[in-house]
This record gives structure tokens, sequence and C-alpha cells, in this order.
């Protein structure tokens, strides 16, 4: 039984590291989007939409970090964050 909540806390703890990791990119590469003069949000999105990347700029590595994450990761996390706070 002990190992078994052992291995829990351990998945819990990885996921809330992944979480963090795919906001702390994202902030990342909204701030480089928006120092080109880009809509983050309409470029973010195009690229959610289509899988181009061209769609995130390379300023400051965006487009590196975002490809690290996959699509619908970044979907879960913004769906889950949205629901969270409009409780």
């Amino acid at each position: 039984m002990l190992n078994q909540t052992m291995m829990l806390d351990e998945l819990l703890q990885n996921k809330l590291t992944q979480t963090q990791n795919v906001e702390t990119i994202l902030v990342d590469v909204f701030q480089a989007l928006e120092a080109k003069g880009y809509n983050p949000v309409n470029q973010v999105v195009g690229y959610l939409i289509s899988g181009d990347p061209a769609y995130i700029s390379s300023h400051n590595g965006a487009r590196n970090q975002i490809q690290q994450i996959e699509r619908d990761e970044i979907l879960e996390i913004l769906l889950t964050r949205f629901i969270e706070d409009s409780k």
C-alpha cells in the first residue's frame, strides 16, 4: 500500500512539474511574440489548429520551445486552467 501511495505521489508531482513547464514555455513564447509585434493569442491559436510552427516566431527560441510540447497537451492545460479559474 505504501509503495502505491509513493507511486501516486510521484505521478502527481510529475504532472505538476509538467504543467509548470508548459506554463513557463507559453509565457516565454507569448513574450517573444509580443516583442516582435505579433498578437500572441492569434499566433498560438493558429499554431494549435494547424500544427504549422511558422505561426511562432523563432525570436528568443520561441518556436523551438513550443515544439517541445504536444499541441494536445497545451490545449489540455489551457482548458484545465480556464475551468479552474471560472469556478
